[in-house]
């Protein structure tokens, strides 16, 4: 276990628990036909934005993606804001007409998910050289997928980053597959960490579903980037549990698969390291675990109190 204060390593297993009942919850009532639109589930890759984010000061800034709830969590959203949302409420972050892709709080660094492969990109670019214009010693950190990596406005904005050496640090969350397209099919190298190579940056492969390897990995990149050193890019493998979204039958991977990728869970895997290591009891966590759960199903409630937008509000908050 890594020299690290207490309070960060429980918040962090807080945050995976908090991305974990949110999720199940999303899954459960998508299902049940009371959430619009589509979403994207995190479930079973915690590890990744929860340790990049705890690394992260309020005043840095993300890009997201379209599996970008855990992302938000992670950052600090707020979870009645972002349940209502998502059940396409008027009290939610857009007012409910922006639903699970378009959340955003720039308050606190969150500058929306995206629903464009490799979107992220040149907005995390941007952001960086704001940071870098300003003096502010902020960091911009872009999230990004295996199937992203092959996108040319990924490829331009690591060449860009490295090129004017911003305070940006590149997320790779592997999840083996681009929608049903495994990476194995989809490029000749194993590790997509390599690539930083061609930009003359720092690329790591770290265990994505071990959030303190996550964690360390993020730590050190980002005091690269605040000391002006430029950018870096850490591939985290992981796994989502569910399909590409709500009702992907999944047929072009196996049970087995799956079974052995949720034998890998970072939450019970992170709990065990905090216990042996004496940071925490198990009845500490248990009741993290039990504070979280309430808090979710606060959440829903919140959420199915609030109204939805009425015919008068769909031209407000309209720019183009």
């Amino acid at each position: 276990m890594m020299q690290t204060d207490k309070t960060v390593l429980l918040d962090m297993f807080r945050t995976m628990n908090k991305i974990r009942f949110f999720e199940s919850e999303v899954q459960k009532f998508f299902a049940a036909g009371q959430i619009p639109g589509f979403v994207h589930l995190y479930l079973g890759e915690e590890a990744v934005a929860t340790g990049v984010c705890a690394a992260l000061k309020s005043t840095d800034m993300i890009t997201s993606t379209h599996r970008g709830h855990g992302h938000c969590l992670a950052k600090g959203g707020d979870l009645n804001l972002m349940m209502a949302e998502i059940f396409g409420r008027l009290d939610g972050y857009c007012k409910g007409k922006g639903g699970s892709m378009h959340i955003a709080d720039f308050n606190i660094g969150i500058l929306g998910a995206n629903g464009i492969v490799g979107g992220g990109g040149p907005l995390s670019v941007g952001a960086a050289l704001s940071c870098q214009y300003k003096g502010s010693q902020d960091v911009a950190v872009c999230f990004f997928g295996d199937g992203a990596s092959n996108q040319g406005t990924t490829q331009e904005s690591l060449n860009l980053a490295s090129a004017w050496k911003l305070p940006l640090i590149f997320i790779n969350e592997n999840n083996g597959y681009a929608i049903s397209l495994a990476q194995r099919k989809a490029m000749a190298v194993t590790d997509i960490a390599d690539r930083a190579a061609a930009y003359d940056m720092p690329g790591v492969v770290v265990d994505g579903n071990d959030v303190l390897a996550v964690y360390e990995a993020a730590q050190q990149a980002v005091e690269r980037a605040r000391s002006g050193l430029g950018p870096s890019l850490i591939e985290c493998k992981t796994y989502r549990w569910r399909g590409h979204f709500e009702g992907d039958a999944c047929v072009y991977r196996s049970e087995e698969e799956l079974a052995e990728w949720k034998a890998k869970d970072p939450i019970p895997r992170f709990a065990r390291q905090l216990v042996e290591a004496e940071v925490a009891t198990q009845a500490e966590l248990d009741a993290i675990t039990h504070d979280v759960e309430e808090a979710v199903a606060a959440a829903v409630r919140f959420a199915e109190q609030s109204p939805y937008p009425s015919e008068e509000h769909l031209v407000e908050d309209v720019y183009a």
